[in-house]
């Protein structure tokens, strides 16, 4: 029974990054990449908004139990997104870049841009 459940969650994960990416899309960004993994780090999505380089968090929640969607990106998930991005520059070279983040809350979709910064 909870292999139903994970997948049902990976599955509304993955609708969740593609309403997301379509979004921004329809904002004027392009989608780069999709799930960029390296160890202790992943980035959802990144998109390019012109010459800068946008590291995109999707969270999304069904309810507001526990303060929401932009609750759960607690300062150690900001610092395994910072770590990937880290690893994705150092890989494609060094630009400039932000951290967004789109948070869905029972349906409503919210657009943080320069959510949060390396240095934090």
């Amino acid at each position: 029974m909870q292999a139903k459940n994970n997948n049902t969650t990976v599955a509304l994960g993955r609708e969740a990054e593609t309403r997301a990416a379509a979004y921004l899309e329809n904002c004027g960004l392009r989608l780069v990449d999709r799930n960029f993994r390296v160890r202790g780090g992943e980035i959802d999505l990144i998109m390019r908004d012109g010459r800068t380089l946008v590291f995109v968090e999707v969270r999304q929640r069904s309810r507001s139990d526990y303060g929401g969607a932009g609750a759960s990106i607690t300062a150690a998930k900001r610092r395994r997104i910072i770590l990937a991005a880290r690893h994705y520059l150092a890989r494609r070279g060094d630009c400039d870049c932000r951290f967004d983040c789109i948070l869905i809350d029972a349906g409503q979709l919210e657009w943080l841009k320069h959510a949060f910064a390396a240095d934090t």
